[in-house]
């Protein structure tokens, strides 16, 4: 793994580890099952951020790039891992917090991502074609 790759990948995931631990500790809200509920679901969608941006590799970009279709790992399941695993850490921290306002913060950001991943389609469309319409008929968003 090159240097650039580590601050692109590695030093976010880092950092989103130590901020869910912090607001677990030490953020505000009622410290029982419920707080617990939240950082089980946090700690799901960090997993599933780290399993697709790992199985991405080099081809993992901020902006849409076709360099390789993936389609192993997590990817066989699903197009686009790293935003439903991204919402699945907004509802963890939303509940671990007991933070209600913060689903809102959640439901304004799917249109964003339905935005996103529908861009990153045409973009995988135009350079794989057919082998990209079969691959996303098998999955799910």
């Amino acid at each position: 793994m090159n240097f650039g790759a580590i601050w692109r990948v590695w030093a976010p995931l880092i950092v989103g580890v130590w901020a869910v631990v912090e607001l677990f500790s030490k953020g505000p809200g009622p410290h029982g099952p419920t707080r617990w509920l939240g950082l089980a679901l946090a700690a799901i969608g960090l997993s599933g951020v780290i399993v697709a941006r790992y199985t991405l590799g080099r081809s993992f970009s901020i902006s849409a790039k076709a360099r390789a279709l993936v389609t192993t790992g997590i990817y066989s399941k699903i197009r686009n891992p790293i935003y439903v695993s991204g919402e699945i850490v907004l509802i963890g921290i939303a509940v671990m917090l007991w933070r209600l306002d913060f689903l809102l913060f959640f439901l304004a950001v799917i249109p964003v991502q339905i935005f996103r991943a529908r861009r990153e389609a045409r973009v995988l469309e135009e350079k794989f074609g057919e082998e990209y319409r079969v691959y996303r008929r098998g999955t799910w968003f």
